[in-house]
């Protein structure tokens, strides 16, 4: 029987390169990237994730025994904003521990797996750099590898946080450990060697044959970050770098025991907003 889908008539592989990405570039092709594959991702990753897990990363440190946004006992009754939700996980989690999360996620495929999964989590599909709330509505907002990664602007995103949270909320993120940018994105011994400048903020973009970006990542490095939670006016307390556990065998992309027992692989900001 003949394929559905002749070889030839596969779309080509996106062209990866370096070169600067806007506010909208990177938004719409973030955007079109999570709806094309939110599927695989879930397949992939579902299991690790669970349905009503909260990890911060790759390395599997979970909220439960992290503590950043507080000891759990303390959410019951809290609003609480995830960015990034993806399939609305953490949330679940949240709501489990009587929190009153929303679940929010520019792609549109994402949050029908949250939906899919089903839960009592509310769904929001909209911007990080716009939020669709009022000002002061959450005691609390956090995000798993969700929008910073992804923004050409940070600190439009922090900013908007800081908006929709009330004082003394927190806000905490992970993102790719920024030193992983001079390194191979490869889990094996080949991404163990110095590849590019740690100091290269030129945007990863993956591009189609007419050059429009469909992926599109942003490097900060330790110290941009720090600049930007400030400018973005919160205050940093703490910067986490979880160590590879020895129970993690899997791979997940460039994250991999052999890595995660050398260099760090994520970083998350623990910020206040006074």
């Amino acid at each position: 029987m003949e394929p559905i889908i002749q070889e030839s008539e596969l779309p080509p592989e996106p062209e990866a390169t370096r070169r600067a990405a806007n506010v909208t570039e990177s938004s719409r092709a973030n955007r079109g990237w999570w709806d094309r594959n939110a599927d695989e991702y879930q397949v992939e990753h579902g299991t690790f994730l669970g349905d009503d897990r909260f990890v911060w990363g790759p390395e599997g440190l979970d909220e439960v025994e992290a503590e950043l946004l507080g000891p759990p006992e303390e959410l019951k009754d809290k609003d609480i904003l995830e960015i990034g939700a993806g399939a609305a996980q953490c949330s679940r989690w949240l709501a489990s521990q009587g929190a009153r999360p929303v679940a929010l996620d520019l792609s549109h495929r994402q949050l029908q797996h949250a939906l899919r999964i089903g839960g009592p989590v509310p769904l929001v599909q909209a911007d990080a750099g716009v939020l669709p709330f009022k000002d002061g509505s959450f005691d609390l907002a956090c995000s798993a590898y969700g929008a910073l990664p992804f923004v050409a602007d940070p600190v439009l995103v922090l900013k908007e946080v800081r908006r929709v949270l009330r004082p003394g909320g927190r806000f905490v993120f992970s993102a790719t450990h920024p030193i992983r940018w001079a390194f191979p994105d490869e889990p094996g011994p080949e991404g163990l060697s110095v590849a590019a400048s740690y100091f290269d903020r030129t945007p990863y973009v993956e591009q189609d044959e007419e050059g429009n970006a469909v992926y599109v990542e942003h490097h900060r490095t330790i110290g941009d970050r720090v600049r930007d939670i400030v400018a973005g006016g919160f205050r940093l307390v703490d910067i986490v770098e979880p160590e590879w556990p020895a129970w993690n065998t899997q791979e997940w992309g460039g994250w991999s025991p052999l890595r995660g027992n050398l260099i760090p692989g994520t970083a998350i900001y623990v910020c206040v907003r006074d």
